[in-house]
């Protein structure tokens, strides 16, 4: 088994953060870079808040970097200017684990005795998990590969 660390934030201190981590959660680990970019750096609230808009296909996550063959989404570059890109998606199943990290987060805030609205996503980053390699039998003596990826999350916030 790997051993997980948490990166360092310089200029914070440790008791004012806090943690949470998902490990191997069945997701696809591009989706979840891209969905990563646009959460880091923004406050907690507004993370859950744009994460509830994506599952509900009000907004779209802007793709940057894995998007060879994906179609344009309206407003996108007017919303999300930095990144200049109108290509996106609206990937469900990545922003329903990420929602749930980002309560755990807020619990665990909570329990350390943070306040739950001034906290700011300093840090948050997909790793890519195992990936299982499995064959589904077919006719007439052939295979059919049935491969699935997984995808570790880790994400630090802190009052600011």
């Amino acid at each position: 088994m790997p051993i997980w660390h948490y990166p360092k934030i310089p200029g914070i201190e440790e008791s004012k953060i806090a943690k949470a981590m998902i490990r191997d959660a069945p997701i696809s680990f591009k989706e979840a870079y891209e969905v990563c970019k646009v959460l880091r750096g923004m406050k907690l609230s507004d993370a859950k808040e744009l994460l509830k808009k994506v599952i509900e296909l009000k907004e779209p996550i802007p793709y940057v970097r894995y998007k060879k063959s994906i179609a344009h989404k309206r407003g996108l570059p007017d919303k999300w200017s930095k990144w200049g890109s109108p290509i996106g998606r609206y990937p469900i199943k990545v922003c329903k684990y990420m929602l749930k990290l980002l309560d755990n987060v807020e619990n665990n805030a909570l329990s350390k005795g943070l306040d739950a609205s001034r906290l700011k996503i300093v840090h948050i980053a997909a790793h890519k998990g195992p990936y299982l390699k499995r064959w589904t039998p077919r006719a007439f003596g052939r295979a059919t590969p049935w491969f699935r990826t997984h995808t570790s999350v880790e994400v630090i916030v802190a009052e600011v």
